[in-house]
């Protein structure tokens, strides 16, 4: 049976999908878009839903023809319906299943009226149980190693945000890792990243036109100020982390040729490193795979990942670089103590 709240939601959504006349809805139409945002509900339910609903609203119905077709009046004033369907509730429980890694509590705290909302949008009545019970069969695994997210002022957070807005700078204080001590200093932000556990606001400082990497969780207090911000001429974020700014500097293209052993090129076989890749045959319980890859840090990273299960043999310079870090973990693993 379901629930009064259930009965409210459904309505609701109902409202937000019914057409300002001379356009029309039939309760069939209406009852296929509340099923797909995760109401379970019949055509009869609707169509009794929308006779109920058109006692309290502006509704009409046009009878002239089957199937009849519902809009609101000409003349109804137009408003916003505040709510949540339970395919948007469970959307957003399962971006904070994945967000919680990511994110320090500070700035999930933030968020928290919207996950509640959508807690309780799935716990609503039976007519959602089955899309609620949707979180329990599924999961989100990182491929990186987990790391606690440091934590931050919920404060510094909002006016960083408020600044990046309403482009004006801000005076902030921020302790510096390599020195340690506290300095305040005017800031022009320019942009928030996220790189893994840690968020960077993009910034410059003063009258400066070099590029700062602040991170979020050293800004210990952050004031919004009446001056706007002056971003360098030209400025692109995504540009800017393009070029290297987050170690992630692409050097144009390379043709990468490497061997892999077969269990750690299985995967490539269904998520390719390119659309021109190419996996062979080599030597006993190898392949051989050619690639045409962005020369980047990160795939410098992702290569080291498979340790001796890899074996880069083009570009030279790329096998001379590999070469080199193996004979320093070769050094480092085989020091001796007199």
């Amino acid at each position: 049976m379901q629930s009064q709240n259930d009965t409210l939601l459904r309505q609701l959504a109902m409202l937000q999908h019914i057409p300002q006349h001379p356009r029309q809805i039939t309760a069939r139409e209406l009852t296929e878009r509340v099923e797909t945002e995760g109401f379970v509900v019949s055509k009869r339910t609707v169509e009794r839903d929308l006779l109920t609903l058109s006692e309290i609203f502006p509704l009409i119905s046009n009878e002239r023809s089957r199937p009849y077709g519902w809009s609101w009046r000409k003349d109804a004033k137009a408003f916003a319906l505040p709510g949540m369907s339970p395919l948007q509730a469970l959307t957003l429980e399962l971006a904070h299943d994945h967000l919680a890694t990511l994110l320090p509590a500070s700035l999930l705290g933030t968020l928290a009226p919207y996950f509640k909302c959508a807690e309780g949008v799935l716990s609503s009545g039976e007519g959602v149980k089955k899309l609620a019970s949707w979180r329990k069969k599924v999961a989100i695994v990182s491929s990186n190693q987990p790391l606690i997210p440091p934590d931050y002022s919920e404060e510094v957070i909002e006016t960083v945000h408020s600044a990046l807005l309403s482009e004006r700078q801000i005076e902030i204080s921020y302790k510096s890792r390599e020195q340690g001590e506290i300095k305040s200093y005017p800031v022009h932000p320019l942009g928030i990243v996220q790189r893994g556990a840690v968020t960077y606001l993009v910034a410059t400082l003063y009258d400066y036109t070099d590029i700062r990497l602040l991170a979020v969780h050293r800004i210990k207090s952050a004031q919004l100020l009446d001056q706007p911000a002056k971003p360098p001429k030209k400025f692109n974020l995504a540009q800017y982390i393009s070029q290297g700014a987050f170690g992630f500097a692409e050097s144009g293209e390379v043709k990468l040729v490497a061997r892999f052993t077969v269990p750690a090129a299985e995967h490539l076989l269904e998520t390719p490193l390119s659309h021109d890749q190419k996996i062979e045959p080599d030597k006993p319980d190898w392949v051989r795979i050619e690639a045409t890859v962005p020369d980047t840090a990160q795939l410098r990273w992702w290569l080291l990942g498979f340790s001796d299960q890899v074996e880069v043999l083009e570009p030279a310079a790329l096998r001379g670089e590999f070469i080199n870090m193996s004979q320093s973990l070769h050094d480092v693993y085989h020091l001796t103590t007199s």
